[in-house]
């Protein structure tokens, strides 16, 4: 059986130059656009960097951790590595897509694998109308902002804003109040995937905000639209005992 072709991707810190130069020798170095499968080396914000880049090439993506955070990625290995692509269980995600206007009459598109995210941009809090198919759910919701996540996102920021985890393959997303003022009760809710939301910003010039696909900020928004990508997939492969679903399942149960 002939060997993947590899395309090694690193960030900038040392640990993962290294190992990109010793990836690279042992197994060989392809671009992207010519490779079999990618594989960035560094933490879940590379990993994000390289989907945004690369994503849209088709390519399966077998990361290893040499960063931070991890949680997207392989514990990092350079022995024979085409036998651990070979037996890697391959998890296919599905991303948002984020449409944005600006106040200066702009619009912007972005996709997001984590998550979207409405923040507030001064030291005064947001207020934002929340729709759901059209329909009006929240008519004014005051707060530093509000996000939309996937499930891959679930465990991320919207873990960190008391959201809900989502598991793999549940066909939903999280929509995620950040620190709320009003209304007081709401939480948040959990959406059908299909579901398209739309936030408008219901004072951008005194209270202006700005939306976050994963790292892409786009500031002074007045209106932005987020719905699960009906064309775009990413897969992911992850060795057999460090499956990415069930360590989602597993994130439910630390204590």
């Amino acid at each position: 059986m002939t060997a993947p072709r590899l395309a090694f991707l690193a960030s900038h810190t040392e640990a993962a130059q290294q190992a990109l130069a010793e990836l690279s020798q042992r197994y060989g170095q392809h671009a992207p656009d010519r490779a079999d499968i990618l594989v960035p080396l560094g933490g879940d914000g590379f990993m994000l960097q390289t989907l945004h880049r690369h994503g849209l090439l088709g390519k399966p993506v077998f990361g290893m951790k040499l960063g931070t955070v991890g949680f997207l990625m392989n514990h990092h290995r350079d022995d024979d590595l085409p036998a651990r692509i070979a037996a890697a269980e391959p998890t296919k995600l599905r991303p948002l897509e984020m449409r944005a206007q600006t106040e200066s009459g702009i619009e912007v598109t972005s996709l997001a694998y984590n998550e979207v995210s409405l923040l507030r941009q001064t030291r005064q809090a947001a207020q934002l109308r929340v729709d759901l198919n059209g329909q009006t759910r929240i008519e004014e919701m005051t707060g530093d902002g509000v996000l939309v996540a996937t499930p891959a996102g679930s465990t991320a920021y919207n873990y960190s804003a008391h959201g809900p985890i989502l598991p793999l393959g549940s066909h939903t997303i999280a929509l995620t109040p950040i620190a709320p003022y009003r209304p007081r009760r709401w939480r948040g809710a959990i959406l059908k995937a299909d579901t398209e939301v739309r936030i408008q910003v219901l004072d951008p010039y005194k209270r202006p905000v700005s939306a976050t696909a994963d790292s892409h900020e786009f500031r002074n928004v007045t209106e932005v639209t987020i719905h699960e990508s009906r064309t775009h997939t990413v897969t992911l492969l992850f060795d057999p005992e460090h499956n990415l679903e069930e360590r989602i399942l597993s994130e439910q149960f630390l204590v």
